[in-house]
């Protein structure tokens, strides 16, 4: 095995307006046991905030997620907003939202891991664990949707006595096959760096907490062999859940692209959703990594200003792809669409919810490009988080402009009818802190830092002396 280092661009340290590089966290290492014990700390130790947010969470949960939910099962759909011609309605938008939040933990830990971008090591489970949770919340709308949700065995593919089988031209059938397969892959895909991590816990851990690490790490124990079986078996899941991840969002994307209905008939549908998945799922990660910065002790170590800096360049570039693809998708019927689609373009543009379309583009476009140019503001968590959440905001918006004021303008205008949400509103707001619930819930379970990674990093970062100067290298095993 052979080991090669590079230099990386960096000024000498101390130099005006250079950053020393001892402020990273891959030239900042600690003794293996500190680390250890930091994030186990974390896990055992819990602030005020983090019990205040806890209990705010459940109190939601229980309310607009629950009682919400019963309230829809025992009353029927008519309770909801979705009548004649709006019958796909907040549902379906918190289904393709939550599809989208997903995707940014397979392209941070997937794409970033084959690309070798060191700069993912220390969020990479907080960015996987969002993919299992926003699934969750995606399949928890679905049902929603449903309404008799205990017939949701209908949508399975297997034979019964009334000669009944699933509609595979049915869209919902589509995402009940894509949500399903991206959800087991992103699981397994989940658990196997968590592997070493639940080891480290078993390892500091006694009595029945011991025996519950212990089946959850499959015995490892840190040979050579584990190790590059560990490693083959990541390589092969990042390079197959990445085509997984596209074509997921992808099929998510034929539910309206396959209608014929005005504004929906799109040949770019597939590339814009998958962009715009990555759009709101980068503004998620911001957030999350916020929250977990500032509600766990000892994070500050591990999360620091370059991670939130990387992130927000990678928000900027999302953005100007996601403007792209929008005014593609755009121009195209503006230009040589039929009276409907052009119909629908100014209905969005100067209906009754125009509003919601100007706010859509201020938020996905004015806010991110008008913030994250300026690197101290990227390199501000809280600034990130805000920004994060007004492009989630607009995100959701534009899920909302596609699905029900798309479904407003037909061809047969005696039928249009403004969709009101009703139930729908407390729903939404139920997938939101269940979905952030589910998140306190694994820090006290699980390790969110993965410490392995982070170790092995600074392992093969160093800063070797040049003359007067200390140059960072990285070394790459081959």
């Amino acid at each position: 095995m052979a080991v090669t280092a590079k230099s990386l661009p960096q000024a000498r340290p101390h130099a005006k307006g250079h950053e020393d590089p001892r402020e990273q966290l891959m030239f900042d290492p600690k003794p293996r046991g500190e680390m250890n014990a930091m994030v186990l700390e974390s896990m055992h130790t819990a602030t005020w905030k983090f019990w205040t947010l806890a209990g705010v969470l459940t109190v939601l949960v229980l309310t607009c997620f629950v009682y919400a939910w019963y309230y829809l099962i025992v009353q029927g759909l008519g309770v909801a907003g979705v009548n004649r011609p709006v019958f796909w309605g907040i549902f379906l938008v918190n289904t393709v939202f939550w599809i989208g939040i997903s995707h940014a933990g397979t392209f941070i830990s997937a794409i970033l891991r084959v690309l070798k971008v060191e700069a993912r090591r220390p969020f990479t489970r907080a960015a996987e664990l969002m993919t299992t949770f926003g699934l969750v919340q995606a399949g928890a709308s679905i049902f929603m949707h449903m309404g008799r949700v205990w017939l949701a065995y209908w949508l399975f593919p297997y034979p019964n006595e009334r000669g009944l089988w699933p509609d595979f031209h049915s869209p919902l059938m589509w995402d009940f096959l894509a949500i399903n397969t991206y959800l087991l892959c992103s699981t397994m895909y989940l658990f196997l760096p968590l592997i070493p991590d639940l080891a480290m816990v078993r390892d500091q851990s006694k009595g029945p907490l011991k025996i519950f690490y212990r089946v959850l790490s499959l015995g490892f124990r840190g040979t050579e062999n584990e190790w590059k079986n560990l490693q083959t078996a990541m390589n092969i899941f990042a390079f197959a859940i990445i085509p997984v991840m596209f074509s997921v969002h992808t099929i998510v994307s034929w539910d309206f692209a396959m209608a014929t209905r005005p504004g929906w008939s799109s040949t770019v549908f597939g590339p814009y959703f998958v962009i715009g998945a990555l759009h709101s799922g980068m503004a998620a990660v911001a957030i999350v990594l916020f929250m977990i910065r500032s509600t766990m002790k000892n994070m500050k170590y591990f999360l620091r200003p370059e991670h939130f800096d990387f992130l927000g360049k990678l928000m900027l570039m999302v953005s100007m792809a996601w403007a792209y693809f929008y005014f593609n998708d755009y121009l195209v019927p503006w230009y040589g669409g039929d009276k409907w689609e052009k119909l629908f373009a100014e209905f969005i543009e100067k209906g009754p919810l125009w509003y919601l379309w100007y706010i859509m583009l201020i938020c996905n476009i004015a806010v991110p490009w008008l913030t994250l140019w300026n690197k101290n503001w990227r390199r501000t968590p809280w600034l990130l988080a805000i920004i994060g959440f007004f492009i989630n905001v607009g995100m959701w918006l534009e899920r909302y402009v596609i699905i029900p004021e798309g479904l407003t303008i037909n061809r047969m205008p005696f039928t249009w009818r403004i969709y009101i949400p009703a139930v729908e509103i407390y729903l939404t707001i139920g997938t939101l802190s269940l979905f952030f619930l589910l998140y306190l819930l694994a820090s006290r379970v699980i390790p969110l830092i993965p410490v392995w990674e982070v170790q092995e990093g600074q392992k093969a970062h160093m800063l070797r002396k040049v003359g007067k100067a200390e140059i960072p290298t990285l070394s790459e095993m081959e």
